[in-house]
């Protein structure tokens, strides 16, 4: 039998099938993706083969379909592993809020280079505008001409008073989408706006630390009235990024890669050369200086490896 699976318990997956059969279904003994070092070798949205065992109710899965995609992260407890957080998505809603919590730009910048490396197309969602006073509406429109000037669609919505969920509800239909951002973004909030039977459950954020409380334990994927699925994802507090040589991760900062072959050396770094024109673009404000920074902070980093 043939499904998708709909959602991982890290143990238990379960498995629906094109006629709406669901099936609950492990995996026997160790069973590897390669070249992929994974806490989860199946993840949501894997097409997968499986059998049924004698009761035929509960499944074993022997085979999973080639990916079209993934969006890979380092696992946080296994330095030397990764965690693939859902696969074969047709769109990815990046949700950012600048306040209650607030979304850094390190973590916005380190999602689109996955994003970008696995051919995940990315639309930021900027949530939470109806509580911002006129300084986070000035530092929103900053964000907007940075990401904007790049190529990514970015909306302004908010989850508490619907405003833009019909656009985001039109880029959705029929497509397998992917919900991401810190814990306390209102993922669970806006999801229940789009889609009210779903009622996923939501917390406050914590007043003390002013960070969102995990609501999602497990990915988890969801049918759409209007047509899709849509991909719940936990909460996420850092990105590491997995499986990257330090010298292409410029190739997946767009405004970067449209200056290739531009720099004087044709293996330059970005970093400190002479006569390089990421930081000639840098200096004349054509790249925005936060980019640059994450990206020095990507090359600085002791997480990336193969």
């Amino acid at each position: 039998m043939t499904g998708i699976v709909i959602k991982s318990t890290g143990s238990w997956y379960i498995v629906e099938t094109s006629d709406g059969q669901v099936f609950e279904c492990r995996i026997k003994g160790k069973f590897k993706i390669k070249g992929i070092k994974s806490t989860n070798p199946v993840a949501v949205g894997d097409q997968v083969d499986f059998e049924l065992e004698a009761d035929q109710k509960k499944g074993v899965i022997n085979h999973i379909h080639d990916r079209k995609n993934y969006i890979i992260r380092k696992s946080v407890n296994l330095s030397k592993q990764s965690h693939v957080l859902a696969a074969n998505i047709d769109v990815a809603f990046l949700l950012v809020t600048l306040k209650n919590p607030k979304t850094y730009t390190a973590f916005i910048d380190r999602f689109l280079v996955s994003a970008e490396a696995y051919r995940i197309p990315v639309i930021i969602l900027f949530n939470k505008i109806d509580i911002y006073d006129n300084a986070l509406k000035e530092e929103l429109g900053e964000l907007k001409y940075v990401y904007e000037n790049i190529g990514y669609t970015c909306i302004d919505i908010s989850a508490e008073t619907g405003e833009n969920l019909d656009f985001v509800k039109a880029e959705m239909k029929e497509k397998t989408s992917l919900f991401v951002g810190n814990s306390g973004v209102g993922k669970s909030t806006l999801i229940n706006k789009i889609e009210p039977t779903l009622k996923l459950k939501t917390r406050d954020i914590s007043a003390v630390h002013s960070q969102g409380q995990h609501t999602t334990t497990f990915a988890e994927m969801f049918a759409l009235s209007f047509g899709g699925y849509i991909i719940d994802t936990p909460g996420i507090r850092g990105f590491g990024l997995y499986d990257f040589y330090k010298e292409e991760i410029w190739h997946f900062f767009p405004e970067m890669f449209a200056l290739q072959g531009q720099c004087k050396f044709h293996n330059c770094t970005h970093t400190n050369e002479p006569k390089c024109a990421v930081i000639e673009a840098v200096e004349n404000g054509d790249i925005a200086l936060s980019r640059y920074e994450n990206y020095l902070g990507m090359m600085e980093g002791d997480e990336i490896y193969r």
